[in-house]
């Protein structure tokens, strides 16, 4: 068990301390080593040694993902590169992805905080915790990996897909744990019901899921079909990956690593902070990482704090599961897609036009994304080979960019609804 009760019960006046020395410490180094933030902190006339308060942040400017893909790749880091012991990317093509770097204590970091997360859900050293995340750039396999090993648990690293080998190696290694989004576990429990696998005949007991939104229903449904209890934890590439806040086997929201990340919930609009319990966007400061560090990320992710008191002992601040977004980025199988990626595509490709729209289902557990693509009027009457070759090279110039494959379907010239203001292009039929 990897219980840090002296840090996760921390006394709320010593917890803001600890955050101010922190806060500071972490603006300096910025000032010093990044200079984005440097040259931000000087228009702005702001000195990190006259800061006083953890609300003084509120003077200093916000971190953007653009401004994160403007620094490609190495930009914002705070160390030197001979510092750095690993790379990891968010999703996206070269031109688009954000690139997060860590030293050898950040791992550290990251480790004990994925570790909390597990402890908190229930996982101890005597379990065999199956990650069924992606290894790779992306940062949820390693992360949970290493947190898993922090704890001690027995670490099955089979990556995603190939579901029935996931069932199988479920039932020969006795796997107690797992690890994966909310939706590959439902279709896991499809699969499961196909070959005819009685879920309560498995060593399974607990299920860590993230990296998509999933509603209080859906957990109910896993739950019941998986004979497991069923935790959300959250995390996010440009600020750490997983770890970053996660339930505890109450299930009455995440617990956010308070000594790690200072944490703001502001208006989308506004940007002022909005009253104690109101949902707004959550804006996350890293107060410990190194190679790093981000100044009032804006993570775009609306959620509200829940401030009342966890039985389970915790003294740091829950948060609601994530409610929705504040931008128009959509989450298909744990891939962030904007639509501005599949406009700039379709842009490209003749006989297409700058209309489209995107509807998003989830069909026996799996999210689909369908693009309905306006085409110039000769094409539709033209030969159904011709249609079917110009779907293919859609899926295929969309796939390649968005790094998730999509449904194509033609469409009539101005069948598509048109927009005086911003365009709402996409239609979430998922029961979330």
């Amino acid at each position: 068990m990897y219980w840090q009760r002296e840090l996760e019960c921390m006394d709320r006046a010593e917890l803001e301390r600890l955050q101010l020395q922190r806060l500071v410490a972490t603006l300096k180094r910025v000032a010093t080593n990044v200079p984005f933030y440097r040259k931000k902190f000087q228009e702005l006339q702001l000195n990190p040694d006259q800061l006083g308060s953890l609300e003084g942040l509120r003077d200093y400017p916000f971190t953007t993902k653009q401004d994160l893909r403007d620094n490609y790749p190495y930009g914002l880091f705070a160390v030197p590169l001979r510092d750095v012991v690993r790379v990891h990317a968010s999703s996206g093509t070269t031109g688009s992805s954000t690139v997060v770097g860590y030293t050898r204590q950040d791992i550290v970091t990251w480790s004990d905080l994925v570790a909390r997360i597990l402890t908190g859900a229930g996982v101890t050293a005597n379990d065999v915790i199956q990650i069924a995340f992606g290894y790779g750039l992306f940062t949820g396999g390693f992360g949970l990996h290493y947190g898993a090993e922090r704890v001690g648990a027995s670490v099955i690293p089979i990556s995603s897909g190939n579901t029935k080998r996931q069932i199988k190696i479920m039932q020969d290694f006795k796997t107690t744990a797992l690890v994966c989004t909310p939706s590959y576990a439902l279709k896991m429990a499809d699969v499961m019901m196909d070959l005819g696998v009685n879920p309560n005949g498995l060593s399974l007991r607990y299920g860590l899921f993230g990296a998509e939104p999933w509603s209080e229903a859906m957990r109910q449904e896993i739950n019941a079909r998986l004979g497991i209890r069923a935790t959300d934890n959250y995390g996010l590439s440009e600020v750490m990956g997983p770890g970053v806040a996660g339930e505890c086997q109450e299930c009455n929201g995440l617990h956010i690593s308070e000594d790690h990340f200072y944490i703001e919930i502001l208006d989308p609009d506004t940007l002022e902070p909005v009253p104690p319990g109101e949902v707004g966007e959550l804006v996350i400061t890293t107060l410990t990482k190194e190679a790093f560090p981000v100044i009032r990320y804006r993570t775009r992710d609306l959620t509200r704090l829940m401030p009342e008191p966890c039985p389970c002992g915790r003294t740091f601040v829950r948060m609601s599961r994530m409610l929705g977004r504040s931008d128009d980025m959509l989450i298909i199988k744990g891939v962030n897609v904007f639509p501005t990626q599949i406009e700039s595509v379709l842009f490209d490709i003749e006989g297409t036009e700058p209309h489209y729209r995107l509807v998003v289902e989830r069909e026996n557990n799996e999210d689909k994304l369908t693009v309905l693509v306006e085409v110039v009027e000769s094409l539709l009457f033209d030969e159904m080979k011709k249609q079917k070759a110009l779907i293919e090279h859609i899926k295929k110039r969309l796939a390649s960019e968005l790094g998730v494959g999509v449904e194509i379907k033609l469409v009539e010239e101005r069948s598509l609804e048109r927009f005086n203001g911003k365009a709402d292009r996409v239609i979430d039929r998922r029961q979330l």
